[in-house]
């Protein structure tokens, strides 16, 4: 027997029809929505990998197409009459520097260099070395030249000042090259840079280049 106020409760085939229906399109609707979420995330995935790869390859590339400084390096460096104490009026200066384009792919674009010896700080002479030039990538370039006569002020004065670091074991010098460069890239060419390489170099008593001075490195720097 049933209350009065409880009424049995009758779910025909209609409704059982409906609820499974709205059953299996919830599921099918949630699968729907996992399936777009796990798609998402594998192109997104996908995405980021290709990103990451090109990423990798511009800094590569970035990398190998950077410029680097010319390497400039004191061969030898030779005053023969320095040995005399009274040679300055036959005095010569003879250098010899390599100039190295450490680029892989990058040829460098010289104007006409200009070499300056000095002494304590004082110009005591300089010259132009080779006409305006272009240097391949991986090339080296031999800079040779002497200073003499016009293009090498040695005074009396300055003989003597010469003759007294050499009393001493050495008598440092100064040698500055100065160009103005660019630097090329299979069809594209950089701005202009006014470029300085500074080589210190010694000498002993009879005016050879110390040991310790030869093959060393000179600091290059752009203004």
């Amino acid at each position: 027997m049933h209350s009065q106020d409880q009424l049995p409760v009758h779910i025909n085939q209609e409704d059982r029809q409906f609820r499974r229906h709205h059953t299996r399109h919830y599921y099918m609707q949630c699968l729907q929505e996992s399936l777009a979420k796990s798609v998402s995330k594998v192109i997104c995935a996908i995405f980021l990998s290709l990103l990451l790869i090109a990423g990798v390859i511009v800094s590569i590339r970035w990398l190998s197409l950077r410029p680097h400084r010319p390497r400039f390096h004191v061969r030898d460096f030779l005053i023969p009459a320095l040995a005399q104490p009274s040679g300055f009026e036959d005095a010569q200066v003879i250098f010899n520097v390599t100039d190295r384009n450490p680029n892989q792919h990058i040829g460098i674009y010289y104007d006409a260099m200009q070499v300056t010896l000095y002494y304590q700080d004082q110009g005591i002479g300089g010259t132009s070395l080779l006409f305006p030039f272009y240097q391949g990538s991986k090339n080296t370039t031999v800079l040779y030249g002497v200073l003499s006569g016009a293009t090498l002020t040695v005074n009396n004065g300055r003989w003597t000042e010469f003759q007294k670091d050499k009393a001493q074991g050495v008598v440092v010098f100064r040698l500055q090259l100065t160009s103005t460069i660019r630097f090329k890239v299979t069809t594209w060419g950089s701005k202009r840079h006014k470029m300085h390489a500074n080589c210190d170099v010694g000498v002993g008593p009879d005016g050879s280049i110390l040991a310790i001075y030869r093959d060393k490195r000179c600091p290059v720097y752009f203004l």
